[in-house]
């Protein structure tokens, strides 16, 4: 689902929906869904399933949450701390030519995965950009990171070290790129909230 996909043209169809958005909270209403979900579901990295988009439906809070994210989305807001992150995506944007892979991008630039054939096997390797705005407070407080793929499985999960890097052995039998190409050709970089 996409930012786009939320828009409605018609003017009863887009009252009714702020009515939704602003009716009086349901009795034991909470946050259904992580901010990291609803801000995939809209930059189109990760669009909500079924049951994502039935617990939005149900759930006034969230509804409302969505919409708080969608509007500070499309106004380019910043949080009042600009060392705020809450995720970052990226895709695989090379079509295939046989090569291995060795490196991805996330969109906003600040993360990229190395991927280093080592007897036989892989290596993978998530690397911070010292430039991020964020960069200083990450390196500081050594948040636990995940790197997941398109399907929503964990590729890799750690602490960065000193230089800004986690590494771990690829966890899947195959090379990276057919994987990525099997799942969408998505990745995210996010915190793992505990």
């Amino acid at each position: 689902m996409k930012e786009n996909d939320v828009k409605v043209n018609q003017e009863p169809d887009r009252k009714l929906l702020e009515r939704l958005l602003l009716s009086p909270r349901v009795e034991g209403d909470r946050l259904m869904l992580a901010d990291a979900v609803l801000l995939a579901a809209l930059d189109g990295s990760h669009p909500l399933n079924r049951a994502e988009l039935a617990a939005l439906r149900a759930s006034p809070l969230t509804l409302r949450r969505f919409r708080q994210l969608s509007i500070a989305r499309r106004n380019g807001a910043r949080a009042a701390n600009d060392e705020a992150w809450s995720g970052s995506a990226g895709m695989l944007r090379a079509a295939d030519d046989g090569a291995d892979l060795e490196r991805l991008l996330t969109d906003d630039g600040h993360w990229s995965l190395h991927f280093v054939a080592q007897d036989g096997a892989w290596r993978l390797i998530l690397s911070l950009d010292a430039a991020a705005p964020f960069a200083a407070r990450l390196l500081r407080e050594q948040p636990m990171l995940r790197v997941v793929d398109g399907g929503g499985a964990i590729l890799l999960q750690g602490r960065l070290d000193a230089d800004g890097e986690v590494e771990c052995g690829w966890p899947f039998e195959g090379a990276p790129a057919p994987h990525f190409q099997q799942f969408g050709a998505h990745f995210a970089v996010e915190p793992v909230h505990v």
